[in-house]
């Protein structure tokens, strides 16, 4: 009976390991971004979907509280949020499997304003290829993928990929 149960553990280990190796590959470049509607957790109410994104340029940082490169990046993806907004591109925050007490208090230290959406389940981190964080996703307005990147990136690449984004919407 012992022997049952532990080989019933390492199928269920094997079965899982397994199914996330088949999970979807990340989106690539000029392919489309997956759709989403998540709720908001801090800068708004209610829920955003890409959707209703449409025509805009769209940066999507998956981040966690925890994630030293995220704490880096933090204060100037906020200040570049402002000054994009003007650009017709819209900042959104991914917090990765936390709660949405942890992204106020993370948009708080960092004084962040633009809007930040909770991943609880982890479905759309898995369908944008989420393999470790930070991940930056460019999405241009018609809604294919410009630039998937993970890791950290610094404030002179991310506004490179944002002023890509301003100038394809004209």
């Amino acid at each position: 009976m012992r022997y049952a149960r532990v080989g019933a553990v390492v199928g269920a280990v094997l079965l899982l390991s397994g199914s996330v190796a088949t999970a979807a590959a990340p989106p690539r470049p000029g392919s489309p971004a997956p759709a989403f509607d998540l709720p908001v957790a801090v800068n708004g109410k209610g829920t955003l979907s890409l959707a209703s994104l449409r025509g805009k340029g769209v940066y999507l940082n998956f981040f966690a509280t925890w994630c030293g490169p995220c704490k880096v990046e933090a204060p100037y993806i906020g200040k570049l949020s402002r000054e994009f907004a003007k650009r017709n591109v819209v900042v959104i925050g991914v917090d990765e499997l936390e709660t949405p007490g942890k992204a106020k208090e993370f948009a708080d230290q960092y004084r962040l304003q633009y809007r930040i959406v909770l991943d609880e389940s982890g479905d759309m981190g898995g369908s944008y290829g989420v393999a470790g964080l930070p991940l930056h996703v460019f999405i241009a307005p018609n809604g294919t993928v410009t630039v998937h990147r993970v890791g950290e990136m610094s404030e002179k690449q991310i506004r490179a990929a944002l002023t890509t984004l301003s100038s394809s919407h004209r």
